[in-house]
């Protein structure tokens, strides 16, 4: 018989037949076996367990058939100790059932640092420095004094600190700094729109001090803090209106876009340089 005869013939036809449908069906159940394995189309939120308890976490991670491990810990003021303090993935992030949720929390015992000497240094440079001492900024006092924006005295709880103290990690030290001997003045900084760290960084930059801040309804759990911006400041930022060097800002912090109102026509009014009235006449 031919090649022509035989690839014609019913039987080869047949059992071509017999291979596509085996081939087919192979491949069909493969695609069902992987759906089911990598439980396609069964993502779930993940939920938010920053300021949890361990105990809390453990049965929301039951509830939402997720599994955690808790890899590290930091001493942060934000959450109470022993609480989870961050999260990865980020609540909401979409994860199959079952997937790990990686955990860091809060110490119960804060590390110990030594006071550095900060004496005689640049306000920028001592708050540098303290901060990468595992300090944080708190009041910025001013003095006469013949140096301007100098660190002339450390303190901490309103007590005078000396270098190699120890102090928890994430201890407030305020800075005694000279204002010269004249009556030093500073710009209002513009802060809508920011978020609270990078808020107090641009005020202590501007020899101010924040008295204090407050969240609006809109903050119901820990991640809302973090994605909370400035949405009112007192004062108002005014660009040709000083305020005496060291003196306090409030800030007001929301989630809600809505609330963020700027006056697009005073800022540009503000940042345009006024034309002179002779230059305005025609010729």
């Amino acid at each position: 018989m031919s090649l022509k005869n035989f690839i014609l013939s019913k039987l080869f036809l047949k059992n071509l037949g017999y291979a596509i449908i085996i081939i087919v069906g192979a491949i069909m159940i493969l695609l069902i076996w992987m759906s089911f394995y990598t439980r396609h189309g069964q993502a779930r939120p993940v939920p938010d367990f920053v300021g949890l308890t361990i105990d809390q976490t453990a049965k929301l991670a039951k509830k939402s058939k997720l599994r955690y491990q808790v890899i590290d810990s930091i001493y942060t003021t934000v959450v109470p100790r022993g609480c989870i303090a961050a999260q990865n993935p980020k609540p909401g992030f979409k994860v199959k059932k079952w997937r790990d949720i990686i955990l860091t929390i809060n110490a119960f015992h804060p590390e110990m640092v030594a006071m550095p000497n900060l004496i005689d240094l640049p306000k920028r440079q001592a708050i540098l420095l303290a901060e990468s001492s595992g300090l944080e900024i708190g009041l910025l006092k001013y003095r006469p004094d013949v140096s301007i924006d100098v660190v002339i005295d450390q303190e901490y709880s309103g007590k005078k600190i000396h270098e190699k103290d120890s102090l928890q990690k994430g201890s407030v030290i305020d800075l005694v700094l000279g204002k010269g001997l004249s009556n030093q003045r500073t710009s209002i900084p513009y802060l809508l729109g920011m978020k609270l760290e990078p808020a107090k960084n641009r005020i202590l930059g501007s020899s101010l001090n924040l008295a204090t801040f407050e969240y609006d309804n809109t903050i119901k759990k820990g991640a809302d803090t973090i994605n909370a911006f400035v949405y009112k400041q007192h004062p108002e930022f005014q660009k040709d209106v000083t305020l005496p060097l060291g003196s306090s800002m409030y800030l007001w912090l929301t989630v809600d876009s809505a609330k963020m109102k700027i006056d697009s026509a005073r800022i540009v009014r503000d940042t345009i340089p006024t034309v002179p009235d002779s230059e305005n006449k025609t010729n």
